[in-house]
């Protein structure tokens, strides 16, 4: 008897749990798929309304700021070292001695020569007195001219040799570190230190070839540095004779006046580009483009109703695009929603931007 009762039992729970799963399966067949919306639901969007407006483009380029002149100090000559006045980091004027190499033998050599021209300018002296009386040939006179003549070209090259002993500073500027010591012996290959001029720097930055035409010299260009907030002044100095075939890219110069302490040799520059404009012309956001493969389309809002159109783009600001065909003024754009949007949607204006 009890095994009727049991088996009673379960098959009561069966029918109660397929009556259960039928149920269920009423109720989400009358819901919409996971995950998505109703098929007739409309798409919340938001529109613009294509005006005229005038951009222009700007573009951000990376720069380098360098001295707008730097020199590698490094001596003529080998020698040794026997006195400098190489202050690190000093600014000093043009010409000041910076390195003294050793020229003992040079000195003296140069007063063997100067007792020489003593004698030989007073030979010539008695022989033109003699060559008055006749007393002397003006061939032997002449003998005594050409002598006195080239113990002065020795003097002038041991001279010049005495000035190749001497290291002096090519222009105003500031020196940088010293790689020397006293006494050491160096050679032209020598590096004794750099000298730099920072009181005016160059600002060398590339841009792409198409723009190359827009950097004409005397153009100002606007740029940034790290750990300041201010913004500097350049003015173009020329250009590269070419294009740089790998990245396609011209190379530009400008020079920056003034010495700001913040503004360093090697620093990195953010340079903004002011290509021009391009007159008035019919705009849209950069949100309402729509890439494709080949080209670009919009979706423009109609009655209710999503009509996409392939446009041709222009220039293009921070927020707007140049839109050259495909749009026309007055136009209500899509701005949001794009990627839900399709052919066949039924579309609701939120908002008008």
């Amino acid at each position: 008897m009890k095994k009727y009762q049991i088996l009673r039992f379960c098959l009561l729970l069966l029918v109660l749990s397929q009556l259960a799963a039928c149920k269920e399966e009423k109720k989400g067949g009358n819901q919409p798929a996971a995950g998505g919306p109703p098929k007739d639901m409309p798409v919340q969007v938001n529109g613009f309304v294509a005006v005229e407006k005038r951009l222009a483009e700007n573009l951000e380029v990376p720069g380098t700021l360098q001295p707008f002149e730097e020199t590698e100090i490094r001596p003529e000559i080998s020698g040794r070292l026997v006195s400098h006045k190489i202050v690190e980091g000093a600014s000093v004027q043009k010409g000041v001695l910076l390195a003294k190499l050793f020229d003992d033998d040079l000195q003296a050599q140069l007063k063997k020569l100067q007792v020489q021209l003593e004698i030989a300018q007073k030979t010539l002296e008695r022989q033109r007195e003699l060559l008055k009386i006749q007393g002397i040939s003006q061939q032997e006179v002449d003998l005594s001219e050409l002598q006195v003549n080239n113990i002065k070209a020795d003097m002038e090259l041991v001279r010049v040799s005495i000035s190749k002993t001497e290291i002096r500073a090519p222009y105003t500027g500031r020196l940088g570190l010293r790689n020397v010591s006293l006494g050491a012996y160096i050679s032209p290959t020598t590096l004794l230190t750099t000298i730099r001029q920072l009181n005016q720097l160059k600002l060398d930055f590339t841009v792409p070839e198409k723009y190359g035409s827009l950097f004409p010299k005397g153009k100002q260009v606007q740029f940034a540095v790290a750990g300041s907030r201010r913004t500097y002044t350049a003015t173009v100095l020329a250009t590269e004779a070419k294009v740089a075939a790998e990245s396609r890219s011209l190379t530009v110069r400008a020079s920056v006046a003034g010495s700001d302490p913040v503004l360093l040799p090697g620093a990195f520059a953010r340079v903004t580009l002011n290509t021009g404009g391009a007159g008035q012309s019919v705009v849209v956001p950069s949100q309402a483009i729509i890439p494709q493969a080949r080209g670009k389309k919009i979706v423009v809002f109609k009655a209710g109703l999503p009509e996409f159109r392939d446009v041709e783009t222009g220039i293009r600001d921070e927020n707007f695009v140049q839109v050259l065909e495909g749009v026309q003024i007055g136009d209500t754009v899509v701005t949001t929603g794009l990627m839900a949007i399709r052919p066949n949607s039924k579309l609701v204006l939120k908002k008008i931007e």
